[in-house]
């Protein structure tokens, strides 16, 4: 939210805000199945690409100084 100069919060700014808000969720609609698990898929895909690249990075940094070391 906006403030003004004086720091307080005017009573328009935040009628906008909940105008712009309200405005939005009109546009919204509930996604058809295929979409739905369209966005499961790749969200998924995405989780599992990040977790192996923590794996990967979490075993070289293991691996890496047991074979320095030992």
């Amino acid at each position: 939210m906006a403030e003004n100069k004086s720091g307080s919060i005017s009573l328009e700014k935040i009628t906008d805000s909940i105008k712009q808000y309200v405005r939005i969720l009109q546009l919204t609609r509930k996604p058809s199945m295929e979409e739905f698990l369209t966005i499961s898929k790749v969200a998924g895909a995405g989780i599992l690409l990040i977790g192996v690249i923590g794996f990967i990075i979490y075993l070289i940094m293991v691996l890496i100084p047991t074979a320095i070391v030992g």
